[in-house]
């Protein structure tokens, strides 16, 4: 049987692209690549020399500024959609963990209840024992 080598997965994050193949990649000219980066609306990792290395997420980040500007948003508006998203994606990451915390404290509750009734009917039953016991004293 022949083993498979699992291929390691990119990270989209890291930065492998100069700004000529993000360019090309992404439909947008550098000098825009630029501008966008000192606008804040991007932010490409930077080698130990100061060069820009774009990821895959900076590629699809540029194509998504593109699409935006194209229907009419400007640059402040793209960031505010931006800063929004993100912010978004906080509060659905927020959202999953309570979920999660809420799902345990759920089951917790029944183990809880659970346990109760079996200690009620414990004591129920010792007390039918104790009731037994005095009157046949």
């Amino acid at each position: 049987m022949e083993k498979t080598r699992k291929e390691p997965v990119p990270d989209p994050r890291r930065g492998v692209y100069g700004i000529s193949v993000a360019s090309e990649l992404s439909g947008v000219d550098p000098q825009s690549m630029r501008l966008y980066e000192r606008r804040g609306l991007l932010s490409p990792a930077r080698t130990r020399g100061g060069t820009r290395r774009y990821s895959d997420e900076d590629v699809a980040r540029l194509r998504r500024i593109s699409e935006l500007l194209s229907e009419g948003i400007n640059l402040a508006g793209i960031a505010q959609i931006f800063r929004l998203e993100s912010h978004h994606a906080e509060l659905a990451s927020h959202t999953a963990q309570l979920e999660s915390h809420n799902a345990r404290l759920e089951s917790d509750k029944a183990r809880l209840e659970d346990a109760n009734a079996r200690l009620e009917s414990d004591n129920a039953r010792l007390r039918a024992g104790t009731d037994d016991s005095t009157a046949t004293a």
